[in-house]
């Protein structure tokens, strides 16, 4: 058995990253959640540059997306001008108020970090990106955070006509992009899309009423799009809500009542 402590790790989650870390176990279980057997170890090595140039050269090799920035030049926290953010699994938060980010992000462009969903290097699309969609923490007033999801989505979508697994667009794409395009992940919220959600379904409802299935097929649709919006506003996306509803629904048992079907306790 290969000794991989002090090590850097190439490790490999098929279909879905090739990555580096020191500590395999707490990167890839813990903060990913990929049990042993749904991972593999590509190569290892203590020459840190060996390893960068290594992972470039394997995420080529598999079809994947090269990182922009090499592992070697890659800091979690890289501090410019005193900006020290802090990237957890889901956000990546800035040292300062909201009405203040824009101008300490100006002033610390080509600033690189990594979330889960990839590295990051800021240039003046993403400082304005960034911008547009943090918003105040919670516990400090003084502290802004972005969703990281939704940041890797922004960032592909610049890179990609369509972006998806196999740069294939799935309707959800396009949906996003429309979106995108008209400004409403700049500019819209989560409070808007929800009101509009409840005016489409009311549209679906008098459809009913008329037994309008042109009308219906429409309201439907336009509560889809909707939906789409409202996750990505939330920093999620649409299919991790299908998915999620489905493995909570594909366990439940239960019997059709009065045309409902209700689940057993």
């Amino acid at each position: 058995m290969i000794n991989m402590e002090n090590k850097y790790i190439i490790y490999h989650i098929p279909g879905k990253k090739i990555g580096v870390t020191k500590d395999l176990y707490n990167r890839v279980t813990v903060q990913q959640g990929y049990e042993p057997g749904e991972y593999e170890v590509l190569d290892s090595s203590d020459d840190i540059l060996y390893i960068s140039e290594r992972e470039l050269e394997l995420q080529d090799e598999y079809g994947y997306k090269v990182d922009i920035v090499p592992y070697n030049k890659l800091s979690v926290n890289k501090k410019l001008n005193n900006m020290k953010i802090n990237v957890t699994e889901q956000t990546t938060t800035f040292p300062c108020p909201v009405n203040k980010l824009k101008g300490q992000l100006a002033d610390n462009l080509e600033m690189t970090w990594s979330t889960e969903f990839g590295d990051v290097k800021l240039d003046k699309d993403l400082a304005l990106w960034i911008s547009n969609n943090a918003k105040t923490s919670m516990f400090n007033k003084d502290r802004c955070y972005v969703y990281n999801k939704a940041m890797a989505r922004y960032l592909s979508n610049k890179e990609l006509p369509f972006p998806h697994e196999d740069h294939m667009p799935t309707i959800f794409d396009l949906i996003r992009r429309w979106a995108e395009d008209r400004g409403i992940y700049d500019k819209g919220d989560q409070k808007t899309q929800y009101v509009k959600l409840m005016e489409e379904a009311g549209e679906v409802g008098r459809a009913i009423l008329k037994d309008d299935t042109l009308e219906i097929q429409d309201g439907i649709g336009d509560m889809v799009v909707v939906l789409t919006n409202l996750a990505e506003l939330s920093g999620l996306t649409i299919e991790e809500c299908i998915d999620s509803a489905y493995d909570t629904i594909a366990k439940r048992k239960g019997k059709m009542i009065n045309g409902t079907f209700v689940k057993n306790n």
